[in-house]
């Protein structure tokens, strides 16, 4: 059983309670295959997952239009326990409509769904990374959107114009590598990011080097920008096969609010022939963070980044479980123990080399540390188990 101290920071995620360390302990897996079916459309593509009121999940598929249906998000259900996952299921599905009130094509690239939140009023958050295409009357931009449970349009934030594709070559966002992580803080602040690095701001992340992406925040009220900072990505972890089809990735496909200012952040890398490593962090916004608004370029600017530290590390196989391609993340429902939960899912491809994962993790107090490292010793743990402190 493998272990990470987790800091004072996730002492938040529990009710406000007490600062104090907490442990992050898989609690089981599960997937549904590729080729599952739910009102004679195929399920997948879930890139974003977060919990309702009610208990229940709403879950959207990054089906853009033109592959396997209409643009669409899901309701599910998740049966976990602290004893293991125990099966997933699908209550509804529901097709995005534009503010014509029609739904988006399902014949034609017109959107890219990857971000989905709750939002303060029960409405839900959303966000498309667009669609590049050199030809301008079928350039679709990104942008972030607030639409009912029934799929209606309510209205569209105003993302900066940074974000929109360009030539996908000189300046503005890279095919691809959009608004992916989206979330909601307490005070109702939308924030959302690109997966990876903005043409103008550098390169994207390679083996040798990381790459920086903008995390926005948006003003639930006026629906503009209200600031904007740096994250920093590192480098890819692992190399992809020889002779693999693609070279090796990294990205931020999602954040998930801790507070009004700390985020527990998703990094996805996967190389081809190899598989996925994810990585959890904290990432928070400081009082020395640089509000990077006016910034052109980040590419050899001065400006201090987000604190971002690593909380774990998963790598191809963890506990026992082969990754999949993890982009989403969400509060799970609280065990019979007391304990918080996370819930992280996988966006399949619709590839029938994956499939739609899904794992529980219980977040646990650990003992204070005279008593802990008797329990590291007593549970012979495989893995470094450390406190840190915070810089």
């Amino acid at each position: 059983m493998n272990k990470l101290i987790l800091s004072a920071a996730i002492a938040a995620l529990a009710s406000g309670a007490q600062a104090a360390d907490f442990s992050l302990r898989v609690i089981g897996a599960t997937s549904l295959p590729t080729g599952t079916l739910y009102q004679g459309v195929e399920f997948g593509g879930i890139s974003s997952i977060d919990r309702a009121a009610d208990g229940s999940y709403w879950a959207i598929s990054d089906d853009r239009g033109g592959e396997r249906g209409t643009p669409r998000f899901y309701n599910l259900s998740l049966d976990y326990d602290a004893s293991g996952f125990h099966g997933v299921r699908i209550n509804s599905q529901t097709f995005m409509q534009r503010q014509d009130g029609s739904t988006f094509p399902a014949n034609a690239r017109t959107v890219d769904p990857e971000g989905l939140r709750v939002a303060p009023n029960g409405n839900l958050y959303w966000s498309s990374e667009g669609n590049w295409s050199a030809n301008a009357a079928a350039r679709y931009q990104p942008f972030v959107r607030e639409m009912t449970t029934s799929g209606a349009f309510v209205r569209e934030f105003a993302t900066p114009a940074m974000y929109n594709y360009v030539d996908n070559a000189s300046t503005g966002g890279r095919s691809n590598k959009l608004f992916e992580a989206l979330t909601v803080a307490p005070d109702g602040t939308v924030f959302v990011a690109n997966e990876d690095a903005l043409i103008q701001d550098g390169n994207i992340t390679t083996l040798n080097a990381g790459s920086v992406v903008r995390v926005t925040a948006l003003d639930p009220v006026s629906g503009g920008a209200r600031a904007q900072y740096a994250y920093a990505l590192p480098p890819i972890p692992v190399d992809a096969a020889p002779g693999a089809p693609f070279g090796p990735d990294n990205g931020l496909p999602e954040l998930l609010a801790i507070s009004d200012t700390q985020f527990i952040a998703i990094e996805r890398a996967f190389a081809s022939g190899v598989g996925n490593t994810i990585r959890i962090t904290l990432a928070e916004i400081t009082a020395d963070t640089t509000d990077v608004s006016a910034f052109a370029s980040l590419a050899g600017a001065a400006y201090t980044p987000m604190r971002r530290e690593l909380l774990l590390e998963m790598p191809l196989t963890y506990q026992g479980i082969t990754l999949d391609n993890i982009e989403a993340v969400s509060w799970g429902h609280t065990l019979a123990n007391g304990h918080r939960t996370l819930v992280l899912a996988a966006d399949n491809n619709f590839s029938g080399s994956q499939s739609t994962q899904f794992i529980a993790l219980e977040i646990a107090p650990v003992p204070e540390p005279e008593q802990y490292a008797l329990l590291l010793a007593g549970l012979g743990l495989l893995s470094l188990a450390h406190r840190r402190t915070r810089r």
